[in-house]
């Protein structure tokens, strides 16, 4: 009895300890998005780096935390030994580490506490020029402040902040700072424009400004030929090039000089609870771009930056055509982004292609656009098997969902004043250098307030295609505006808009399908149908009553065109 009574009393013992454990478990779980949205689709696999438990303190290399003190070699001794010993975890405790760039090593982790804060020093002479990549192009590049290359097994984790004191580096536009902002600015130092509408950090950083592909490493060119310009070249905060089983998880990641995340040519990343936060004026601040890299992860992360926040890229024009390797079998989830141009966004550099990406439960607030789709004639390359699913955004700036293959560069909503004209629409041959967005499927989506609902806008010669957007609901200023598209269909979707005159416009595209639309009651226009090459409109379950003009036909649109039952 008192054995059967031991043995009963241990196991209610362990069954209480270890319930709560599981109950935080399946929350995780549950949290995580464990759980797979997209019905009949099997998700990417994506390994994850292991580490022995070896740890080394950056302070056993004589590392001191004053912030005073430049740490460099001692948290890079402290890395080197510790792969060289096979790897394991190295420790960067309490304080702020006053450092120059860390190159990490293959099956070292390293972890920064929570109370503990990298800071990357703006001594420019610390950085060295080195053979880079800038926006998917050979570049002359300063180091980044963290850096690897053909590593394997390799992590940042911890709860503490990366710091890369980015405004040591960066132009700001006059526009992006109020009045106080700006004077202070000026009278830190630097050098402004001659129309006094720009800053600049040094005489170095203006003149690479006024260089025509400052950095670009092609035709002869090497990194010497850039030293006198060496300031204007920026570097990304944290870039690992050709490294396997990356991990990247619960860090601060902030104030880059440039892009803040930048994993390139990489196989099995995950980057899991980080918080990735620039300044909004930070021009090419973006979260995260995600380039060229195969079976990858981002979950439960937060993005509040200057530029994208998520962002899929593979390389620009010949030379990403050249490079030939697609992002592919991607994964992001419960990811929320403030304020970005773009929420998430694939392109415009996306010349290696774009495949299999898998968003969903993410959340929008404040940026730009939302859903970004951006490309342009010359980059080439296909995105397709795009999967996303159940997106809240909230007090867009310009389009909730946009699909544009004009991508000109510039910021996506136009500064107070700037004026901005529609491209010539012409018509080009076919070749390599033509990109392709098509096999789009958006369910599930909720936008309270933007400034447009839906923009499609493709190519005479290659329009966007095969589009499914179901379930949405988005409150908006306009409605939608279609170009150059052929086979886009919206199934349950709910436009409330401001401007109804009209909802909907279309123009020069076919095959163009809306089943169960729903818009204000009272509205002065449904569709402006447009073009002569506009054809096979099919609305089905939807009520025309509520407008009081049901189609508009113009330019050569013909009324055969609208088909309705």
């Amino acid at each position: 009895m008192i054995r059967m009574f031991n043995k009963t009393h241990r196991f209610t013992i362990l069954a209480a300890m270890l319930l709560p454990l599981l109950a935080i478990n399946a929350s995780a779980q549950k949290n995580s998005g464990s759980a797979n949205p997209f019905s009949g689709k099997v998700l990417p696999k994506v390994q994850l780096p292991v580490f022995k438990k070896d740890t080394i303190n950056i302070k056993r290399y004589g590392a001191v935390p004053d912030g005073v003190t430049l740490n460099t070699q001692a948290i890079n001794s402290a890395i080197a030994a510790c792969s060289k010993k096979g790897g394991g975890v190295v420790v960067v405790p309490t304080g702020i580490w006053l450092t120059g760039p860390i190159v990490m090593q293959s099956n070292v982790n390293l972890h920064i506490n929570r109370d503990a804060m990298l800071l990357f020093t703006k001594d420019y002479s610390q950085y060295k020029l080195v053979a880079g990549n800038w926006e998917g192009v050979p570049a002359a590049r300063n180091q980044s402040p963290i850096s690897g290359k053909n590593l394997q097994n390799i992590a940042i984790t911890g709860e503490g902040i990366v710091d890369g004191n980015g405004d040591a580096w960066r132009a700001v536009k006059r526009d992006k700072l109020t009045d106080s902002q700006w004077k202070t600015l000026v009278e830190s130092g630097g050098v402004l424009s001659e129309d006094k509408k720009m800053w600049y950090p040094s005489e170095g950083y203006y003149k690479g400004s006024q260089v025509k592909k400052a950095g670009v490493l092609l035709n002869g060119k090497t990194v010497k030929d850039f030293e006198e310009i060496k300031n204007f070249l920026r570097p990304n905060l944290v870039v690992l090039e050709s490294c396997k089983k990356v991990l990247l998880e619960g860090v601060t990641f902030q104030n880059s000089p440039a892009w803040n995340l930048h994993p390139l040519m990489c196989e099995d990343i995950t980057v899991r609870n980080v918080y990735a936060k620039n300044p909004w004026y930070a021009q090419n601040g973006d979260g995260i771009d995600l380039e060229s890299c195969k079976n990858a992860l981002i979950e439960n992360s937060t993005f509040d930056v200057g530029d994208d926040g998520i962002c899929i890229k593979s390389g620009r024009d010949e030379e990403g055509r050249k490079r030939g390797k697609p992002t592919e079998n991607v994964i992001i989830r419960n990811c929320v982004v403030y304020h970005a141009h773009g929420g998430f966004v694939i392109g415009s550099e996306m010349s290696g292609g774009v495949h299999n990406m898998y968003v969903s439960n993410c959340t929008f607030i404040g940026t730009d656009i939302g859903l970004r789709f951006k490309t342009t004639r010359g980059r080439g390359g296909v995105v397709d098997q795009i999967y996303i699913s159940d997106i809240n955004m909230k007090d867009i700036v310009g389009d909730a969902i946009l699909f544009d293959m004009y991508y000109e560069g510039k910021d996506p909503v136009p500064l107070k004043g700037e004026q901005r004209d529609a491209p010539k629409v012409e018509t080009y041959k076919v070749t390599e250098a033509t990109p392709q967005f098509k096999d789009f499927h958006v369910s599930n989506v909720v936008c309270n307030g933007a400034a447009r609902a839906i923009f499609v806008r493709g190519l005479p010669e290659m329009n966007i295609a095969d589009i499914w957007l179901n379930n949405m609901v988005i409150q908006a200023k306009t409605g939608m505006d279609c170009t150059e598209a052929t086979n886009i269909n919206l199934k349950n979707v709910k436009l409330i808009t401001d401007n109804t005159n009209p909802v909907i416009s279309i123009d020069n595209s076919k095959s163009i399908t809306f089943d169960g639309l729903k818009y204000n009651a009272g509205s002065e226009l449904l569709f402006n149908i447009g073009g002569s090459k506009t054809s096979d409109i099919k609305v089905s379950n939807t009520s025309f009553t509520n407008a009081k003009n049901k189609a508009n036909f113009v330019q050569g649109a013909s009324q055969q065109s609208l088909i309705t039952n």
